[in-house]
């Protein structure tokens, strides 16, 4: 398998060491012509997503990206990923040209920033996830999904009450960093 992990900004290095850790092969996305080496899978990792998002924009890659995206291209995103992914930010701040209501707009879902607290508020749990049990999470600054806009959404996990990790055709989206911890 081959795994373009977006690298303008975040936790890149951690996710392509993830899926190097899964035995894939991984490249940079840094700038339109990284997107020409083609590839199996799209990791977004967590990081800032109003950043990420404007560099994608600012460097030629949003449109391309969401034309992928769209067309099919399996989608792996974690945290700020999850974020540019969502149908819907539900963000109770003020919206400007940094904040939009949306960005690739391509996962059926609503999504509020940093629902979980501040850094110092990031945690770590264990919990359900795909069938697995007493699966290790994650938080950091995390999203939390608030709607979810399709019936054909599947929740793979859960906290609170709230969806945490979903699936949807070929987009799999987490709040938290499946990245951080093993992936027994």
């Amino acid at each position: 398998m081959k795994v373009g992990v977006l690298s303008v900004q975040g936790a890149f290095a951690e996710m392509a060491a993830h899926w190097r850790a899964q035995g894939a092969e991984t490249f940079e996305i840094r700038q339109l012509s990284d997107l020409d080496r083609g590839m199996d899978l799209l990791a977004l990792p967590g990081g800032e997503s109003t950043v990420q998002g404007k560099l994608l924009k600012d460097l030629g890659l949003f449109d391309p990206l969401k034309a992928k995206i769209d067309g099919g291209l399996p989608v792996y995103a974690t945290c700020a990923g999850l974020i540019l992914l969502a149908e819907k930010i539900d963000d109770p701040g003020r919206r400007d040209d940094t904040r939009p209501e949306k960005w690739f707009g391509a996962l059926p879902v609503a999504v509020r920033r940093n629902a979980y607290g501040r850094q110092l508020g990031s945690f770590t749990m264990r919990g359900d996830f795909d069938g697995k049990h007493d699966f290790p999470m994650t938080f950091i600054r995390a999203p939390a999904i608030t709607d979810v806009l399709s019936p054909d959404v599947e929740v793979l996990s859960t906290f609170d009450g709230a969806p945490t990790a979903v699936r949807w055709r070929n987009i799999t989206g987490f709040t938290w960093h499946p990245e951080l911890n093993a992936m027994a």
